[in-house]
């Protein structure tokens, strides 16, 4: 039998059919309803002509219907591709021009806008979820109809692509992340996981059903036969809501929604909570502590990855405060290395296959076997790993990736700036914060970040605006090709 995702789906509802799977709010499935759920979209696809090999994308809010369309598109041999719902029309027409998708499937909300964005394209526009009538077909319908029993055509081979997972790379373009069916399952068995998963009573899943993460956090609770319990916003509230009601027994946030955490006085029993997790950005000393006097009963650790590679680096809670600062020793499985220029890189058989369409991106990311993170580090005599910097250019915030001469773009004719540059700015809740960079023409005032934000407006996601802004005489280039030395303006700006 080949290792494919849907065989996570497929033991659980087999041996444990009427126990709860996932959650969001007021909304539940279990496993069996998941599995009955997921073949009926399966057979309805397959109905509207979807074809193996082909690419599926999914733009919508996080939904349990979302849930049943990832374990379809697996068991039929279509790769899933997520959009980000906060994309703008241009952001999302540019990633559908480059995944060039049999099928885009949209909820209601979406609808309207990608009706216009697949005109003209040879694109099949899907509609599930909704009430009433919805541009293009409705898959909602047509599962009512559709059988509940696995659909009948043959698994699909490990080597396939199961998800492809769109990154924006340094020229602002979307760079896809394919990850293969084999790979998928690796990554979310027991031993890819941060956290014990023997016993429990599910997972808080702060992540967004279109990142990597938020697949791969629930999957690993799927594959432990555990629910796992979605957010439609990683806020306070609706975080310790979901431990308040539901009695997880494992959460992870990044640090940025730590702090909305601890800011908060909502008044939850946190007693449940085993495993309070964290990583993606810089975890500090501070905040590792506030985790541990709000949830006192719970282990922490600190965990390394990225959409290339997963969970790859971890640091456990008994040294959490021994060495502060690292972000551990390789998981099992996973082998990692400092190169001479200071690169952290990275092998193990949960790899992605590539960049979709992108070869020589790829031939670059994984040369001889290793992917090469873009991260600067530092291993110590003990083997802990430290994160020291980012050899890369693109802006690591809050788990997303920013483009920095995407956002110059959006600002280019903005009044009174005479030159402009967008770096990351260290910082303990974001990892890295949206920073301009301005020279301005004589007599002008620098600009407000609100003022930014606004010249910007919908033509890109919020998370890629600026939230700080600077001033600088003259910004730093390279004699040759008059480049921004960026890693200059970082270091100036960046206390």
């Amino acid at each position: 039998m080949p290792l494919i995702a849907n065989d996570v789906l497929a033991c659980a509802a087999g041996t444990a059919p009427a126990r709860l799977a996932v959650t969001l709010g007021d909304e539940q499935l279990t496993f069996g309803e998941v599995g009955r759920l997921s073949n009926r979209y399966a057979n309805a696809l397959l109905a509207l002509g979807a074809r193996r090999g082909e690419r599926a994308a999914w733009w919508s809010d996080t939904t349990l219907e979302g849930v049943g369309l990832y374990f379809a598109l697996s068991r039929i041999g279509m790769a899933f591709v997520p959009l980000n719902p906060a994309s703008t029309d241009d952001e999302a027409a540019a990633a559908i021009d480059y995944v060039r998708p049999q099928v885009l499937i949209v909820d209601p909300a979406h609808a309207a806008r990608a009706e216009q964005l697949v005109a003209g394209r040879e694109t099949i526009l899907i509609t599930v979820g909704g009430q009433g009538v919805q541009p293009g077909f409705d898959l909602s319908e047509r599962a009512l109809a559709a059988s509940s029993a696995p659909p009948p055509v043959p698994l699909p081979d490990e080597d396939a692509i199961c998800t492809i997972f769109l990154t924006s790379g340094s020229t602002g373009q979307p760079k896809g992340v394919m990850v293969s069916q084999r790979a998928t399952w690796l990554r979310t068995h027991a031993g890819a996981a941060a956290y014990s998963t023997t016993g429990g009573a599910g997972e808080v899943v702060m992540f967004p059903l279109f990142h990597m993460a938020g697949w791969n956090f629930a999957m690993m609770a799927w594959s432990a036969r555990h629910a796992a319990h979605l957010v439609r916003r990683a806020d306070a509230e609706q975080l310790l809501g979901a431990v308040g009601r539901w009695s997880p027994s494992v959460i992870y946030c990044i640090p940025a929604v730590w702090r909305r955490i601890l800011e908060s006085d909502m008044a939850v029993d946190t007693s449940c909570v085993e495993w309070a997790l964290t990583g993606t950005s810089q975890v500090t000393q501070e905040l590792l502590v506030g985790i541990k006097e709000r949830f006192p009963a719970a282990r922490t650790t600190v965990n390394y990855g990225s959409t290339e590679t997963a969970r790859a680096v971890g640091l456990r809670d008994p040294d959490l405060f021994t060495h502060p600062g690292s972000v551990g020793h390789p998981i099992p499985g996973v082998q990692a290395k400092v190169a001479d220029d200071g690169e952290l890189l990275i092998t193990s058989d949960r790899l992605m296959a590539g960049y979709f369409e992108l070869p020589v991106e790829t031939a670059q990311a994984l040369q001889g076997g290793w992917y090469h993170t873009g991260d600067l580090a530092e291993q110590d005599d003990e083997g802990y790993l430290y994160i020291v910097g980012r050899k890369k250019e693109v802006i690591r915030t809050g788990g997303e990736t920013v483009a920095p001469v995407e956002v110059e773009a959006a600002l280019a004719g903005y009044p009174g700036i005479a030159d402009l540059a967008i770096v990351g700015i260290p910082d303990p809740q974001w990892g890295e914060v949206v920073c301009a960079v301005v020279v301005l023409h004589e007599g002008a005032e620098v600009p407000s970040v609100e003022g930014l934000r606004t010249h910007i407006g919908e033509r890109l996601a919020a998370y890629k605006h600026p939230r700080r802004v600077v001033q600088a005489a003259v910004l730093p280039r390279t004699a040759a090709t008059g480049q921004v030395q960026r890693a200059k303006l970082v270091q100036q700006f960046g206390s």
